[in-house]
């Protein structure tokens, strides 16, 4: 869901901040493409002439979307286009600038993070359904970048508990935190602190006051080693991860919907698409789902798979010659 970074995120949220922190989110990419092989630019794809469509993709920092900004790469290439990829950037609020200052094309994204996040004025504030968001997204996105079309697959950012901690305080829903919520630490991305759907959100739609927020990562290494070791209490992670199946963790349900839906979209500049581009970006949005996503997810944060090998076998056993004929 960052986006919180998801948004997640993290993913959505992100009404107080403004766009000039752009210069800083430049400064701040310049830096970012080293720390692991998943980081790193990659150019590939052999220029065979002037035509050529080329394209840089980004993506923020965590595993999903390492696979999507991957699987979005593999289709285009298949289709002749001159991919490069510029991936583990940052939050949003590093990679989005990124996009509207040219230094990348495209994105995943998620439809209501990224609403949220550039609906300053809160004009869309009600917007909930996935219908809703996208038509609010549109109009909220700046000149020159559109949003594709969005698939069905959806992350959301999650509350996820312990078993045990949903046993001894009786937590199914996010309402359900609020009487207990003094006497537990809250674990996550920094910017669950300012995001909307994050630690401000919290308070003012459920009266959630935590006691102890520690800054953590995206659903990644460190927050879910704090949550196993009992060094937080709730962890904000993304409801696809595999990893809170996996260790019989409990994703808290937002019941009163502060969250707007989370479908994946591609979003990029218009002047660097194609229509050919456009159309099997949208194919493969037509073509994930939520299942297959968990499943991707809990074999590179489970299994330790590379993200660009997942994505490639999803691309395998989805992008066929005759799908890829289609487009």
């Amino acid at each position: 869901m960052n986006v919180m970074t998801k948004g997640i995120g993290t993913m959505s949220m992100g009404r107080g901040w403004k766009m000039g922190l752009g210069a800083l989110a430049l400064a701040a990419l310049a830096g970012c493409s080293g720390g692991d092989d998943n980081s790193t630019e990659q150019d590939t794809a052999q220029d065979n002439g002037n035509n050529q469509a080329s394209l840089t993709i980004g993506s923020t920092n965590f595993p999903e979307q390492l696979i999507l900004a991957n699987i979005y790469a593999d289709v285009l290439r298949n289709d002749g286009v001159n991919v490069t990829t510029r991936l583990n950037l940052g939050s949003r609020e590093v990679v989005f600038p990124a996009l509207t200052n040219g230094e990348i094309d495209l994105l995943p994204e998620y439809s209501g993070a990224l609403m949220t996040y550039l609906d300053q004025d809160e004009a869309h504030a009600d917007a909930r359904s996935n219908d809703d968001v996208m038509s609010a997204l549109r109009e909220v996105l700046p000149e020159g970048i559109e949003a594709l079309d969005a698939s069905p697959a959806e992350d959301r950012d999650a509350l996820v508990v312990t078993r045990e901690t949903a046993d001894r305080y009786n937590l199914k829903t996010f309402s359900d935190l609020a009487p207990v919520s003094d006497e537990l630490t809250l674990g996550g991305p920094p910017e669950t602190q300012t995001r909307d759907v994050g630690i401000p959100g919290l308070k003012r739609v459920y009266n959630i006051e935590f006691a102890n927020f520690r800054s953590l990562d995206a659903g990644g290494p460190l927050t879910r080693g704090a949550l196993a070791n009992g060094d937080i209490d709730v962890a904000r992670m993304f409801s696809s991860q595999g990893a809170i199946a996996e260790n019989d963790w409990v994703a808290l349900r937002d019941d009163k919907d502060l969250e707007p839906a989370q479908n994946i979209v591609p979003v990029g500049r218009s002047e660097a698409l194609t229509d050919e581009i456009r159309e099997s970006l949208n194919h493969v949005s037509e073509a994930l789902t939520t299942e297959e996503l968990q499943d991707m997810n809990h074999r590179v944060e489970i299994d330790k798979a590379d993200p660009a090998q997942v994505a490639g076998q999803w691309v395998d056993e989805h992008m066929d010659s005759e799908q890829q004929s289609a487009n």
